[in-house]
Formats: C-alpha cells, sequence, structure tokens
C-alpha cells in the first residue's frame, strides 16, 4: 500500500512539473495568471471555511471578540499578503532586465516547480505571522488597490485615444462614418443606461438623494466631455469621450449595485438572502475581471518599457511571449515589456483583490457577500471621477501647458 503512494505521489510530482515546464515553454505570462488565480481561488476557500482553523491559532485568537467576519478577513489579507510578497520579490530581482541575454530572463520564463514551492511556502508563513503585521497590510492594500485601479483608468485612457488615432490616420471617409457612428452609439447607450439606473435606485416613495447625484453627476460628466473635446481650442475626437463617457456610466452602476442590501435605495438588491449560485457567479465574475486587468496592464508598453523595447510590442498576442523560442540566439533580443512593472502589477492586484473579497476590510455587511458596502460604494464612485478628471486633463493639458510634449 505505501509502495502505490509513492508511486502515485511520485506521479502526481511528475505531472506537476511537466505541466508547469510545458506552460513555461509556452508563455510565461499565462502561467503567472494561473498561479495568480489560483491565489484568488485559495483565498475564496479559506474565506469561506477557514475561520474555524484560525481560531486554533492562539497567535491570531488573541481575543475573544474576534467576530466570523473578522477571521475571514484575516485569511483572504494572509493569502494576499503571500501572494503579493512573492510578486513584489520578482519586481525588484527584475529591475534593469533589458534584453534576453540578461540571466533573470530565464528566472522570468523558467523555474516553474520552484516557484510554485516557494510562493506556497510564502502563503503558509503568513499565516504565522502576528496580526499586527497583517493589519498594517491591511491597511497599504487600500492604497494598492487605488494604485491598481489607477492604472486601470490610465490604461483605458490611453487605448481609446490609440483607437482613435488609429482610425483617423487612415484617412478614409468610411472610417470618419465609423468613429460617428460608435460614438453616437456610446452616447446613447449612456444616457439610456442612466435612466435604467434612475428606475434601479431611485424607486418610488423613497428619499435617494445619494443615488440620484451619482447618477446625474455622470450624465453631467459624459456631457462636459463631448463639449471639451469638440471646443475648437482643443480640437480633440468624440470617440474617447463617448467611450469614457459609457465607462463611467458602468462604474456608476458598480458603485450602486455595491451598495448594502437592505438599504433601501439599492433597488437590485431589496432581499438579504444570498444564493450559492449569485455567491459564485460573482466571485467568478471577480476572478476573471482582476486576472485580465493585471494582465493587460501587466504586458502593456504604456508604462514603464524598457528603453530598447520597440512600442510596436503592445500589439502582439495578450499571451504568448515573443522571447520563446529565441534563447539560442546570439543577437541580443530587447524584451517587449518591463518585467518588473509586470509583477509590481500583479502584486497590486493581490492587493485589490484582498479589498474585493474582504469588503474594504468592513465588517458591516453580511460575511456572505463580496464586494458590498459604503466604502466600496465611494472607492468606485471616486474611481469614475478620476477617470474624468484624467480625461478631461488629456484634452487640456496640450493647451494649458503648449510647451511641452504629450504622446
Amino acid at each position: 500500500m505505501s509502495c502505490l503512494a509513492c508511486c502515485c505521489a511520485s506521479a502526481t510530482c511528475g505531472l506537476c512539473s511537466s505541466v508547469a515546464s510545458g506552460i513555461s515553454r509556452k508563455s510565461a505570462r499565462i502561467a503567472y495568471c494561473g498561479l495568480f488565480g489560483a491565489s484568488l481561488v485559495v483565498s475564496w476557500i479559506l474565506r469561506e471555511t477557514g475561520a474555524p482553523l484560525l481560531e486554533k491559532f492562539p497567535w491570531i485568537n488573541t481575543s475573544d471578540s474576534y467576530t466570523k467576519e473578522w477571521y475571514q478577513q484575516q485569511a483572504v489579507l494572509r493569502v494576499s499578503f503571500g501572494n503579493f510578497l512573492f510578486f513584489a520579490i520578482y519586481a525588484l530581482i527584475m529591475i534593469g532586465v533589458k534584453d534576453q541575454n540578461d540571466r533573470r530572463d530565464s528566472w522570468h520564463h523558467g523555474g516553474w516547480p520552484l516557484k510554485m514551492i516557494v510562493w506556497f511556502l510564502l502563503v503558509v508563513l503568513m499565516f504565522l505571522v502576528s496580526n499586527f503585521i497583517v493589519s498594517i497590510y491591511g491597511i497599504l492594500a487600500k492604497f494598492g488597490a487605488g494604485a491598481f485601479l489607477l492604472v486601470q483608468v490610465v490604461l483605458l485612457l490611453d487605448a481609446t485615444h490609440n483607437w482613435n488615432d488609429s482610425w483617423v490616420e487612415k484617412d478614409e471617409r468610411k472610417w470618419y462614418i465609423a468613429l460617428l457612428v460608435i460614438s453616437v452609439v456610446c452616447y446613447i447607450a449612456t444616457y439610456a443606461f442612466s435612466g435604467v439606473l434612475f428606475m434601479w435606485f431611485n424607486p418610488s416613495g423613497h428619499d435617494c438623494g445619494l443615488n440620484v447625484f451619482f447618477i446625474v453627476m455622470t450624465m453631467i460628466l459624459a456631457f462636459v466631455f463631448a463639449i471639451v473635446a469638440l471646443h475648437p481650442a482643443v480640437n480633440g475626437s468624440l470617440l474617447p469621450a463617448s467611450v469614457i463617457s459609457v465607462y463611467c456610466a458602468y462604474v456608476c452602476y458598480t458603485g450602486l449595485s455595491s451598495e448594502p442590501h437592505d438599504y433601501v435605495c439599492n433597488g437590485l438588491n431589496r432581499s438579504k438572502a444570498v444564493t450559492a449560485s449569485t455567491l459564485t457567479l460573482g466571485m467568478l465574475t471577480t476572478v476573471l475581471s482582476v486576472l485580465y486587468s493585471a494582465l493587460r496592464a501587466g504586458s502593456s508598453t504604456t508604462f514603464l518599457s524598457p528603453p530598447s523595447s520597440p512600442r510596436a510590442g503592445g500589439k502582439e498576442a495578450l499571451l504568448e511571449d515573443p522571447e520563446d523560442g529565441k534563447k539560442g540566439e546570439a543577437e541580443a533580443r530587447p524584451v517587449s515589456y518591463s518585467y518588473s512593472f509586470f509583477h509590481i502589477i500583479f502584486a497590486l492586484a493581490s492587493m485589490y483583490a484582498a479589498m474585493l473579497l474582504s469588503g474594504w476590510t468592513d465588517s458591516s455587511e453580511s460575511a456572505s457577500l463580496i464586494d458590498v458596502g459604503w466604502t466600496s460604494v465611494w472607492v468606485k464612485i471616486c474611481t469614475g471621477w478620476v477617470t474624468a478628471a484624467l480625461y478631461i486633463w488629456t484634452l487640456i493639458a496640450p493647451f494649458i501647458l503648449p510647451d511641452r510634449e504629450f504622446y
């Protein structure tokens, strides 16, 4: 029996090692994506089932006043802490990697069995540290999550401007018509969706002034975008303004939908009961959105690209590394994205995911809910306002600072 167990264990280890090496040859980024996704799943599982276990650890259970929600937050924060350290350490190691001849290039792409072991040990070790250290990390994670959201906003602004410029450069009538049609459709969608938000989050018979303020502000900002973009002194385009308007409306919706379930103005959640399917769907949506955002931001050439890296690298497939299969060439080839920044983004994404799963460390809501509470509401609403401010700045900055070059 013991021989059979040893054979099974050996086969399992061999399979894991083979899978890890196979993934690394195809794409390092998809492997990091899988590792990050695994950390989110572990956080979710421990959040739902780990509270009784944490209560047995004397260095964690230091007070009888701790609630179930507190232990759930601890489980999420400790897994996130280990995940953050893994990517932060790699970010430091990868500083200054500019070409594939650098030894650290192979560290970024290979050694996956060892990476998995290190990641696992870091996560486990975080369950041995004191509550004070975890509480400090919880505070820092709020700022890290904000930085992650800011990166997403800048990427969105860059993508919309690039989209507009690429179609304008074609200088053909059909592309100008396409720009106009998409812009009009986006603006119609923005105001139509805002009307739906009024029905969902401003139910009759209740004083929902705050929700009305959020929705009206979104509509006003969409109008201001168009006015500023079409002003002769700015000479902007309507497409970026319309896309940012849709995004702001969506962010407003996500913020309003995060309002407490017992809040009378939240028309989508009149019942406090949460089904397993709803919870699972919400978690999967969160995992996928964070994964995609982190992967897209980390692989972007918009931020901190190595000086030797061509900007054209951003047009490659998201999960395909151009470095693969070129190690044998003598000529030094520049890396297509910043490895250090790639890991920084995943470190910040770890903080952001922890805030989502812990309700931004707000224990006022039910422990069965994900990303619900007034802290989450204000974070999302403010994200929309920051997006609006940054977009308007991109339009007026060349006019205000004519002596500076903007790309």
